[in-house]
């Protein structure tokens, strides 16, 4: 929901940090990987209910996430290196919520399922009509600088992390915080389905007309 209005903000911050990214060699799907492996450490930190430690390797995955587009845009922004990051992404969301399940499995177990779940609608909604909208040639004005047609909604990256930093300050809580993120998540998925059927069937229309 927040993602178009910050994502400026943020392309301003990271410059000078990119700038010396691309000063020392480091590549924007190098930048990506790291960020993926530091991401990852958050689950053994969940696992073992070291929260502050989970939190500061979710916030350096971010911060990696949010630099590998910015180094890109220094050098050379490929389909390879958005596949990458995309899929990388939904990787490390999914398994932050596995962290929290190992973390108290009879506590988080039932609201962290639903979440990943829910990550399922979410993120096959978008993935889908991302893949057919490059077909049918539609663009997304809102979000010119992303590799793939963004598709936004209710819940967006700005939103998933502010979950996150919420689950990892106030853990004993995940549940009631995972049940209400689903139900706005959902939200969102039924957004972009709806959206995505109304706007892929509009383009086979004139694509139909233009060839009759």
């Amino acid at each position: 929901m927040l993602d178009a209005k910050i994502t400026p903000i943020t392309r301003k911050l990271l410059e000078k940090p990119a700038a010396a990214c691309v000063r020392l060699g480091v590549g924007a799907d190098t930048m990506t990987i790291a960020g993926f492996v530091l991401g990852l450490l958050a689950v053994p930190a969940l696992a073992f209910e070291q929260y502050t430690l989970a939190l500061c390797a979710i916030l350096l995955n971010r911060l990696a996430d949010g630099l590998d587009g910015a180094i890109a845009r220094r050098t050379e922004r490929t389909d390879a290196g958005g596949y990458l990051d995309i899929v990388l992404d939904f990787i490390f969301y999914s398994a932050v919520v596995f962290g929290f399940l190992l973390a108290a499995p009879e506590q988080n177990g039932l609201a962290a399922g639903l979440l990943l779940v829910t990550f399922m609608a979410t993120g096959s909604t978008f993935l889908a009509f991302a893949s057919l909208a490059a077909k049918h040639g539609i663009s997304n004005p809102l979000y010119p600088h992303k590799s793939l047609n963004y598709m936004g909604g209710l819940t967006e990256g700005f939103e998933t992390m502010a979950a996150f930093v919420a689950f990892c300050l106030w853990p004993q809580h995940f549940p009631i915080m995972a049940y209400v993120f689903a139900g706005a998540c959902w939200v969102t998925a039924g957004s972009r389905l709806s959206m995505g059927y109304r706007t892929l069937k509009q383009a086979e229309q004139k694509t139909k007309r233009r060839t009759e």
